[in-house]
């Protein structure tokens, strides 16, 4: 009788684990794919020059990725970052920048929930960028970048931990 019993609670429970799987599957895109050719990226670059400007290459609203093409001409004394929830890549397409990674913040202030700028890092490692290099910045890392008598251009790429809410 003991065994019956264990051999219908098996049962059981083997049909119910197949329900369980047969009504899984797999999850649906919230929102059309994205494909630039070399050519509307290299447009939307000398779109950007001269000024320091950022274009948007997708809508990020709901997501937990922004992606942009940065232009920064002659930009001195930006702040030093840092991000509590968030990590960037930047892949640089043109040009060169200074850029200080690491090391403490000095002084720094929380300008937004997470969002920490200071004038400068303490003990950070400079390095010189420039096109092709790729760049993983982590959350939680001092970074700084300068393009004083230079000119520069980037794929930003971040990456945050909660999606993005719908701008106001």
């Amino acid at each position: 009788m003991i065994i019956y019993r264990a051999s219908l609670l098996l049962i059981a429970v083997a049909l119910s684990a197949g329900v369980a799987f047969a009504q899984r599957k797999p999850s649906e895109a919230t929102r059309p794919f994205v494909v630039k050719s070399a050519q509307s990226l290299d447009d939307l670059q000398k779109s950007l020059k001269p000024d320091n400007k950022t274009s948007e290459l997708i809508d990020s609203e709901g997501m937990q990725l922004r992606v942009a093409v940065q232009h920064e001409k002659g930009r001195v004394g930006a702040a030093a970052e840092l991000h509590d929830a968030s990590d960037d890549v930047y892949y640089v397409l043109d040009g060169s920048a200074t850029l200080v990674l690491g090391g403490k913040l000095d002084a720094p202030k929380e300008t937004d929930p997470g969002e920490w700028r200071s004038p400068r890092i303490v003990d950070g490692k400079t390095f010189e960028i420039k096109k092709g290099y790729l760049i993983v910045v982590p959350r939680g890392t001092p970074h700084q970048r300068s393009t004083e008598n230079k000119d520069f251009t980037m794929i930003l790429i971040k990456i945050y931990a909660e999606p993005l809410k719908k701008k106001s």
